[in-house]
């Protein structure tokens, strides 16, 4: 950096453009993104409400808040046949639980999308709907069917507000390598998988990533996550400049990879937004996440690795057509989201993006993108590819492979 790219008037300016931007956020979706922006509704409480007052053999059911391996504890020692009966009783709340055993979460959350399919089967046919009202509940009820697909492994489902659900490839269980993908703005329920684009929505992603992964490393055991979670932005508006809702997918992420079973390394892939979540989570993180890479990240909420406090490997990525490369790279009053992850100042491990094609084609089969995503998730650094050509980014890691 030249003494005039650091000078206060370069500074000021900068400032001023980012607050600029945000006005015309405000102006046109800052504040109805905030106005319709909603958290869990009715159904996650009332499943809440039940299991308060419900009991198994005479037991009271643990607090679904408490600690992972308080919630093993109670699973394993009420024995198969109850907790198969909690998760057919109370699915919304076994299928969303860290702790519980992941084939029991699978088939409670079978159970609740079951449940929730016949609700919009229903809510179809209902003359007190709108049309539009009628219209997104056929699409809910498409998107809950296809879930409901033999063989898929639903980790986490809520149908409430816009819809969070989590799917998991793999066999997580015996994973040695777990892979987690955060994605960013706009997802939810129906933005979780597509048919056209397919490698730009989270199963999208995931499959690529996890086939790649086999192909990279078939003797290591992996298994990946698509992370859809948390309560995304909607939209580029105001939610999407702040840290509001990274703060509580942040807390909702680091829940998950301190509740993964085994003892598996695990990798964070943060995709655009969800690079703001990794930036926030980074330093509650447990020990086991030993890498993070992000890609088209607008951000971290940090102004260095250092500030990220994780001991964790910090990699990104932007492909040359990335419109995120554009935003202001600042934090001003609480909008924006710090640094550029790209400048060699923020001390990220730059890694090359050849063959994406803007700011959603990172994961797309046979670009080099896809390649260096899929070699650190097996934990071979060797043979990435750097930013620069060289080989600046593999700099101070020994050993071809890390299992």
């Amino acid at each position: 950096m030249t003494a005039f790219d650091s000078s206060p008037t370069l500074n000021v300016w900068r400032a001023l453009l980012a607050l600029a931007v945000v006005f015309v956020l405000l102006a046109t979706t800052g504040w109805t993104a905030v106005r319709h922006q909603r958290g869990p509704g009715e159904p996650g409480q009332a499943a809440l409400a039940a299991w308060e007052h419900a009991r198994i053999g005479g037991r009271e059911l643990p607090d679904p808040g408490s600690p992972a391996g308080r919630l093993s504890d109670f699973f394993a020692s009420i024995g198969p046949a109850r907790a198969a009966s909690l998760a057919d009783r109370h699915p919304l709340v076994v299928g969303n639980l860290n702790g519980a055993p992941v084939t029991l979460r699978y088939r409670a959350n079978r159970v609740a999308l079951t449940q929730a399919r016949q609700v919009e089967r229903w809510r179809m046919h209902d003359s007190r709907l709108s049309a539009d009202g009628r219209y997104e509940a056929g699409r809910r009820m498409h998107r809950y069917e296809s879930l409901l697909s033999a063989g898929r492994q639903i980790l986490a489902f809520d149908p409430s507000g816009k819809g969070r659900v989590a799917e998991v490839f793999g066999d997580l269980d015996r994973a040695q390598r777990v892979s987690v993908i955060v994605p960013g703005v706009d997802t939810n329920v129906l933005t979780f998988e597509r048919t056209r684009r397919k490698y730009t929505a989270p199963v999208g992603m995931a499959q690529s990533l996890y086939s790649a992964e086999r192909a990279a490393a078939p003797g290591v055991r992996t298994a990946v996550i698509a992370w859809a979670d948390y309560t995304s932005p909607t939209g580029i508006g105001l939610d999407a400049s702040t840290g509001r809702l990274a703060a509580s997918g942040a807390d909702r992420l680091v829940a998950l990879t301190g509740a993964l079973p085994g003892d598996a390394r695990v990798t964070l892939f943060c995709h655009s937004y969800g690079s703001v979540v990794c930036g926030v989570a980074a330093r509650e993180l447990p020990g086991r996440v030993g890498d993070m890479a992000v890609a088209g990240s607008p951000g971290m909420r940090a102004e260095t690795t250092t500030q990220l406090a994780t001991n964790a490997r910090v990699w990104a990525m932007r492909d040359r057509d990335d419109w995120i490369e554009d935003v202001p790279y600042l934090e001003v009053g609480g909008l924006g989201h710090g640094a550029d992850p790209m400048t060699p100042d923020f001390g990220a491990r730059l890694l090359s993006a050849a063959g994406a094609i803007g700011h959603t084609g990172y994961f797309e089969p046979g670009t080099e993108s896809l390649s260096n995503l899929a070699e650190i998730g097996v934990g071979s650094y060797l043979t990435l590819s750097c930013a620069d050509g060289e080989s600046a980014c593999r700099s101070g890691i020994y050993g071809a492979q890390e299992v």
